[in-house]
């Protein structure tokens, strides 16, 4: 927005210098008043984007004043009104929706009118201006449909970027189900055939044991030991409990959780190979904790439900990730106990925890040294 403000501004700039320099000479105390409030709503119009009924209405105001500002000025046709006007018209067609613009343009047409009607003007002249303004209208309402195609299908793309990006985080939490289904399936299929069997010769074991000679129960004891150790180490090999995932493949569970149950909209993006980076098992459940206390924070306090969680790791030296949502400012704003706590827990593991509270943003980012932590465990 910043860069279109200044656009126009400059363009005004031009246009009215020029203006100024050619009429300066005969310019009067009411075109000077008129000028100058052409030139406060100026300033203001582009910093009311939120508000089309209130741009629209100034717009119009601008196009009126132009009437007064540059007639009568010896009954002729002042160019530089007629290029005002086309800044005006122009400026309106990108600002507003058709419906809107078409009401500035209407009234711009009145006062070409207006002006046209004032000036001492041949017919050829008045039929250049005419065909002039038609063909502006044209042009201007072509460039504004080619401008609204264009958005709709940079919306459209975005939508499907961000279904993609669903779909397959959807895609990496079902590989991660089916992989546990299978492991469990194994696990079943282990405790009913070799736990059984095992089970069955602890039996035979203890019989034996009874009706064995006095110098053998000692050996057979050990025997039914061994099977009893055999049989429980393989109840807990193949006992899967339900457990909370942690690391990366834990934040894309939290986040598909988070976006189905709490209707929040996660913009999820992996940058310089951060699935490949060399994380410990702690350093990657330390990012998913952090990374669940920020979200947990923006599902809380946001007057939003949307964030953007990026993940990075540039030459593979450190991991980052950022947690960004759209906040208003809070000069009171302190760090609480669940930032705190993220705070020590990165710091545990070789990393540090930065809180970034601009105007309009909140941020959480990151960072994780991995080589200075790995050099540690050595």
């Amino acid at each position: 927005m910043k860069k279109t403000y200044f656009v126009w501004l400059t363009i005004h700039f031009i246009v009215w210098i020029i203006t100024f320099w050619r009429i300066a000479a005969e310019i009067n105390a009411r075109q000077l008043m008129g000028m100058s409030i052409f030139l406060i709503i100026l300033f203001i119009v582009p910093l009311l984007k939120d508000k089309p009924l209130i741009q629209t209405f100034l717009f119009c105001v601008q196009s009126l004043l132009v009437i007064p500002i540059f007639y009568p000025i010896n009954n002729g046709l002042s160019l530089y009104a007629i290029l005002i006007l086309t800044v005006i018209m122009a400026e309106a067609v990108f600002y507003l929706s058709r419906t809107k613009s078409l009401i500035v343009i209407t009234v711009q047409l009145v006062s070409a009118v207006m002006i046209l009607m004032l000036s001492t003007l041949t017919a050829s002249q008045m039929v250049w201006c005419t065909l002039y303004f038609l063909l502006l209208v044209a042009a201007l309402l072509y460039h504004q449909v080619i401008q609204n195609r264009e958005k709709e299908a940079r919306l459209s793309n975005e939508a499907l970027l961000e279904e993609y990006r669903r779909m397959k985080r959807q895609l990496l939490v079902e590989e991660q189900q089916a992989r546990q289904d299978e492991r469990m399936l194994i696990g079943h299929e282990i405790h009913d055939s070799v736990g059984h069997k095992l089970t069955a010769l602890l039996f035979q074991f203890e019989a034996f044991r009874l009706t064995a000679a006095e110098k053998d129960k000692e050996t057979v004891g050990k025997l039914k030991e061994l099977a009893e150790q055999s049989l429980e180490e393989t109840r807990q090999a193949v006992s899967f409990k339900q457990r909370e995932v942690g690391g990366l493949q834990g934040v894309i569970q939290l986040i598909r959780k988070l976006e189905i149950e709490s209707f929040m909209k996660i913009n999820f993006s992996v940058k310089h190979g951060a699935f490949a980076a060399p994380l410990t098992g702690e350093q990657a459940f330390a990012i998913y904790r952090a990374v669940q206390e920020a979200l947990t924070n923006i599902m809380k306090h946001s007057s939003t439900r949307e964030a953007q969680v990026i993940f990075e790791s540039p030459g593979g030296s450190i991991f980052r990730f950022e947690v960004v949502n759209a906040a208003t400012h809070d000069r009171f704003f302190q760090e609480g106990y669940g930032l705190k706590a993220m705070r020590e827990r990165l710091e545990k593991v070789g990393g540090t925890l930065e809180i970034d509270y601009e105007t309009h943003r909140f941020l959480v980012r990151g960072t994780i040294r991995l080589a200075d932590w790995g050099d540690s465990d050595d």
